[in-house]
């Protein structure tokens, strides 16, 4: 199954549910079977009135979660081209309301999010109501690289980035630190990697039943007082206005043209993130620029509906599939992108990707 499920008895006959990814050797992608079991013992310890806290981690040093297993569903997507495999339905509809879930908690949740956050890892993190970051962690939203889109609510969070951060991270795959993650209000707390131990201690020892948010927010506050020399320096706030320029185009293949030119630019991060967009896939730039204006007016559960239709479509194009084979599966990380000139992409096509599924009622319609 590749998860842990525990819990630690508190005072008073509470309990903190403690669940805990364990697929260290794939850096805890979530496969399927790992989605269902998680949102199925989510909702019961949301509906259990003696679960006081839930806590979520990934075992093992170098990551929470680096992603969703869509080795299996490209796999079936490359059988059937132009067709949706089953998979995809099943796999994208139960990944989107666990991700809903947790958006929509009742009850405290933290997150423990330490190394790789990327991805599907993302989409777990930004719901939970305390998004804990440490010195190792690295968030980041890596689709452009495999011909997807920056999913699992990725529409939501960077459309609500200041400027055009959002887009920007979107586009280039960039590499998130935990001062980044605080400084954009894409983490709550810092601590430090070897403190999930005093966190822990401190939950089991709270009183549940009187003032708990306060009693939690000092716990929080003062195991990050403990941490605070170990931030790491700001990466992409202190650039936000050198991006917002580059960024302040009419369209997406000004964008593009923008940020690749700055592949030879002195400044390390910002040319690794336009080599990163160089090489990335034209159409899921498209994709990016569509998704971040379009979700500034929508729902969060409009969002996930509007993925879902997103993510089918990309299972029925070609460049989801290159992309992961390029990446995941042969390894040659030369994918052969079928639309490789970002400008000469039909709007037709763009917009097909947001087309509604259509297989009768939409399977997250009551989110």
């Amino acid at each position: 199954m590749n998860l842990q499920f525990e819990e630690r008895p508190s005072l008073h006959s509470y309990r903190i549910g403690i669940a805990s990814l364990d697929a260290e050797k794939s850096l805890n992608a979530l496969s399927l079977p790992m989605i269902e079991a998680l949102d199925e013992r989510l909702k019961a310890w949301a509906d259990d009135p003696t679960i006081a806290c839930v806590l979520l981690r990934g075992n093992g040093p170098k990551a929470f979660c680096a992603g969703g297993d869509v080795v299996q569903l490209v796999n079936q997507c490359r059988e059937q081209p132009g067709e949706v495999p089953a998979l995809a339905r099943r796999f994208f509809a139960d990944e989107y309301r666990l991700d809903h879930r947790i958006h929509t908690y009742p009850k405290p949740f933290i997150c423990w999010a330490h190394g790789h956050v990327l991805g599907g890892g993302m989409g777990l993190m930004q719901g939970a109501g305390i998004r804990i970051v440490t010195p190792s962690s690295r968030l980041g939203m890596p689709e452009i690289n495999i011909g997807l889109y920056p999913d699992v609510g990725g529409s939501w969070f960077l459309a609500r980035l200041p400027g055009r951060l959002g887009l920007f991270l979107g586009l280039t795959a960039a590499s998130i630190n935990a001062r980044d993650a605080l400084d954009l209000n894409l983490a709550d707390r810092f601590l430090r990697d070897d403190q999930q131990d005093a966190l822990l201690s401190g939950l089991v020892q709270l009183n549940w039943r009187e003032q708990p948010t306060a009693q939690l927010h000092s716990l929080l506050r003062a195991l990050e007082n403990e941490a605070r020399a170990e931030l790491p320096a700001a990466q992409w706030l202190p650039r936000r206005e050198r991006i917002d320029a580059l960024l302040d185009v009419a369209d997406l293949p000004a964008a593009v043209q923008a940020l690749v030119a700055m592949q030879q630019d002195d400044d390390a991060l910002l040319a690794r993130a336009a080599k990163t967009l160089a090489q990335g896939c034209p159409l899921t730039a498209h994709l990016v620029w569509q998704q971040i204006g379009r979700a500034r007016h929508l729902s969060l559960a409009e969002v996930f509906r509007m993925e879902y239709a997103m993510s089918l479509n990309c299972c029925r194009h070609p460049e989801f599939p290159e992309g992961v084979r390029a990446r995941l599966i042969d390894k040659d990380q030369t994918p052969k992108w079928h639309w490789p000139d970002v400008a000469a992409i039909p709007a037709a096509v763009i917009d097909a990707h947001f087309a509604p599924a259509r297989d009768g009622e939409h399977p997250l319609a009551d989110l």
